[in-house]
């Protein structure tokens, strides 16, 4: 079984949104978790989604998922004071809904929409291989390592750096297993699933993702969805369905 964890508990406070969270922010008539979660609506290898949202917006994101036919999602659950426990609380959906079956999560963001159903297949296809699959992005400029009086410590080679994005791919139990450790040991605002499991000492597997999947968490990201989503529809620069 393969189950989509999308969170969505951000209230956007770098987006300086006041009337909604940003994954509740509309573009093209359709807010941008819509724009997610058809990726995994569509994909065929997708068996079922489950989303950590914000508390008070979910009677608005179950009227969204009936107005765009979005069927997939199984279970919304309540955010967590942060990211982890949000994704936390969705593995355990997962787990609902797994039941006894041995399944792969893809853990990814609602605020970013600009993956396609080949993203989605290789993060299955990988994890089934290697156990995991980390969405990189391919570093363009040059990475420096500064320390705290910003003076520079080590500069990387450009071709072994990658940014880590979405989907973050596992095995549920392995997942989980690492998060419960975590918990136990006090440890709940990890950044992002590719550092929880690094730091507990998981060996894990990288693939390179289309370099547009971006967050969107700024103005900036905003604008530049947007400016993205023009070019897919007029398929004058990456050439997608």
């Amino acid at each position: 079984m393969n189950i989509g964890v999308i969170f969505a508990g951000g209230v956007g406070a770098r987006m300086h949104s006041k009337e909604r969270p940003k994954q509740f922010l509309e573009l093209y008539n359709k807010p941008i978790i819509i724009h997610t979660l058809e990726h995994f609506e569509d994909n065929p290898d997708i068996d079922a989604v489950v989303i950590a949202c914000v508390e008070e917006w979910i009677p608005h994101l179950e009227k969204l998922l009936y107005k765009f036919r979005i069927n997939k999602v199984r279970k919304i659950v309540p955010g967590g004071e942060t990211g982890q426990l949000s994704i936390y609380n969705g593995l355990m959906a997962a787990k609902e809904i797994a039941a006894n079956d041995k399944a792969i999560v893809l853990i990814h963001d609602g605020v970013r929409p600009m993956i396609t159903s080949e993203l989605i297949s290789e993060n299955i296809r990988c994890v089934k291989e290697y156990g995991s699959a980390i969405t990189a992005g391919v570093v363009k400029e040059t990475i420096v390592v500064v320390n705290e009086d910003m003076g520079v410590e080590h500069v990387p080679s450009r071709a072994h750096s990658r940014v880590a994005k979405a989907p973050q791919s596992f095995w549920l139990d392995d997942i989980l297993a690492v998060h419960e450790e975590a918990l136990s040991k006090g440890v709940k605002d990890s950044i992002d699933s590719c550092t929880l499991m690094k730091n507990f000492g998981r060996e894990l597997h990288m693939i390179d993702g289309p370099y547009e999947n971006i967050k969107i968490t700024t103005p900036d990201d905003f604008y530049t969805m947007r400016a993205l989503l023009e070019a897919r529809e007029n398929g004058q620069i990456y050439g997608y369905e």
